[in-house]
């Protein structure tokens, strides 16, 4: 453990070992794309897409490793929920900083299947690892703005479409589809922008989160309620990659989605659409409040 050393030393060496980690792993993760570009869809291709999902969840895990070795994280992991490498499972959690993914990597290890999460189209163009999210089947959403679509109401349905096909590709494959429902990272200055109704969360969306319940069906296990909790206050990656992440808790609980939502459309029906706000705002509600208790108990502790 080297979390002794002053700050910006521990940074250097983080990084150095990231980079070192991410140059091992990328050789046999771009190896099997490459097989996966030439092989026709079917199971042989499905095999493929796991044996990329295997290398890059070793190569995530690799990652976690090394943080506990290098820093001095204290991790409070509370587990509600039985999972299975070989399920599907939908994720959401709330979202504040980029250190959100390796803390998710951290809780669920070995016991569940890798992820897969919606990025912003821009993020494919990211040396190394757009490829890679490419490779992981990961959906690149293009977002457009209220007076764009309005201009072009044809681009409204473009992401809903990019999640039906995400999700067919999912379908044969073990997988915990993370949903950040905030759809941005949370900050003090985002919340009062949105006159939040939740004291510790910003609102959600729930279009993309019900798309993918539809698409996907009742092939779901279940769902999956993560929350986060930053002791010290959420912090940036290269503060954590200097050893001022502090504790970290993680509370998970396993939750079943009501039948009636993996029937209705978001898009089209406003009744189900106002069924589907409740039900989220709910989830939101308890989940706000599950934050307070953990930072008061964190405070008294």
């Amino acid at each position: 453990m080297l979390s002794w050393l002053p700050a910006p030393f521990l940074g250097a060496i983080s990084s150095l070992l990231l980079i070192l980690n991410t140059l091992f792993w990328v050789v046999p993760v771009y190896l099997l794309i490459l097989l996966k570009l030439v092989t026709p869809k079917g199971r042989l291709r499905d095999a493929v897409s796991r044996g990329v999902a295997w290398s890059a969840q070793r190569w995530a895990f690799v990652n976690v490793l090394m943080t506990d070795t290098v820093m001095r994280v204290h991790w409070d992991i509370r587990m509600h929920a039985e999972v299975d490498p070989r399920r599907q499972y939908l994720v959401c959690a709330n979202h504040q900083t980029w250190n959100d993914i390796l803390v998710l990597v951290k809780a669920f290890g070995r016991r569940a299947p890798f992820f897969k999460f919606f990025l912003k189209q821009e993020l494919i163009w990211v040396p190394i690892l757009g490829l890679a999210w490419w490779g992981l089947d990961y959906p690149f959403m293009k977002r457009h703005t209220k007076e764009q679509i309005a201009r072009n109401p044809a681009l409204k349905g473009q992401d809903i479409e990019t999640t039906r096909r995400a999700c067919e590709a999912f379908r044969h494959q073990p997988a915990l589809i993370l949903n950040f429902l905030e759809g941005t990272r949370f900050t003090p200055i985002k919340h009062a922008k949105q006159q939040s109704p939740y004291r510790h969360l910003l609102k959600p969306k729930s279009g993309g989160f019900a798309f993918t319940l539809s698409a996907l069906g009742e092939q779901l296990h279940s769902l999956l309620d993560v929350t986060i909790v930053y002791q010290d206050g959420a912090k940036g990656f290269w503060d954590f990659l200097c050893g001022r992440m502090g504790r970290v808790v993680v509370d998970i609980r396993q939750l079943e989605v009501p039948r009636e939502l993996f029937l209705g459309s978001y898009e089209n029906d406003p009744e189900f659409r106002a069924r589907f706000h409740t039900w989220i705002a709910a989830l939101w509600s308890d989940k706000d409040r599950l934050i307070g208790d953990i930072r008061a108990e964190t405070r008294a502790a």
